[in-house]
């Protein structure tokens, strides 16, 4: 079964995985970046990777909770 990848637009040159987080709903606000990632696996482009801090760019996909983001 294919699961739709869920297309995230920003528009700037990157993002944080803690902001994407929230812009993607997946955490309610900023405070809950570093519990959610303690708890949860998150792949960037296949690589495991939970640092907040981290910069994502168009291209750049995540897996998390099952679900699959592209950053557009």
């Amino acid at each position: 079964m294919n699961k739709k990848i869920k297309e995230i637009n920003i528009s700037s040159d990157f993002i944080t995985l803690g902001q994407f987080l929230k812009f993607a709903d997946i955490i309610q606000t900023g405070g809950e970046a570093k519990l959610f990632l303690s708890q949860n696996d998150v792949y960037i482009n296949d690589e495991f990777d939970v640092r907040r801090g981290r910069k994502l760019r168009a291209g750049d996909k995540i897996v998390i909770l099952g679900e699959t983001y592209l950053i557009k």
